[in-house]
C-alpha cells in the first residue's frame, strides 16, 4: 500500500478508531446479567474473533508506524537539507526558544514592583531588563518565521512524498 505521511496518519487514526470501537463493544457484550430464574440469549460475542481482529489491527498499525518512522528518518527537506526527523526535533527546539523569547520580548525595560509586604516599606522598587527587549522582539519574529517556513516545508513533503508499506 502507498501512503503519504499525511495519509498514513489518517489511516492510523482510522485503525485506532476501529480498535477502540471493537474494544468498547467487547466491554459491553463480553458479559451479561440475568436475574435468578430468568432466561435469555446472551449477546453475540466471539472471544477468539475479537482477539484475532485486534491483533490484525495492531500488526497493521505497527507496520505503518515503522514505515513512517523510516520515511521520516530518510526523507530530506529539499530547501533545509535536513531529514523530517531532524525537522521535527528542530521544531520542538524552536518552539521552546520562541516561548522564551516571547516572555523576554513581553517584558518592559523598566517595571514597578508592587509592595512586597502588606504594609510596604514605603520604598518603591523597579525591575530593569538586563537586555534590549526590542532585540528580543526581533529574535522572536525571526524564530516565528523560521518555524512557519519549516512547517510549510514539512507540510509539502508530508502531502506529496509517497512511501510503500507491505500489509
Amino acid at each position: 500500500m502507498e501512503f503519504t505521511s499525511a495519509s498514513a496518519n489518517k489511516y492510523l487514526r482510522r485503525l485506532q478508531d476501529e480498535k477502540d470501537r471493537l474494544l468498547r463493544s467487547e466491554q459491553e457484550v463480553s458479559t451479561f446479567v440475568l436475574a435468578e430464574g430468568e432466561t435469555a440469549e446472551p449477546p453475540a460475542y466471539d472471544y477468539g474473533a475479537v482477539r484475532e481482529r485486534v491483533a490484525q489491527l495492531d500488526a497493521e498499525a505497527r507496520a505503518i508506524r515503522h514505515a513512517l518512522h523510516r520515511f521520516n528518518m530518510h526523507t530530506t527537506l529539499p530547501d533545509q537539507g535536513i531529514t523530517i526527523d531532524e525537522a521535527l526535533i528542530l521544531l520542538a527546539q524552536l518552539s521552546g526558544r520562541k516561548d522564551r523569547l516571547n516572555a523576554l520580548a513581553s517584558r518592559q525595560p523598566k517595571e514597578r514592583l508592587s509592595d512586597r509586604y502588606l504594609g510596604g516599606s514605603g520604598q518603591i522598587e523597579y525591575r530593569y531588563a538586563n537586555y534590549d527587549p526590542a532585540q528580543a522582539e526581533a529574535d522572536y519574529r525571526a524564530v516565528s518565521d523560521e518555524i512557519s517556513a519549516l512547517q510549510l516545508a514539512l507540510d509539502l513533503v508530508n502531502q506529496t512524498e509517497v512511501f510503500s508499506v507491505d500489509l
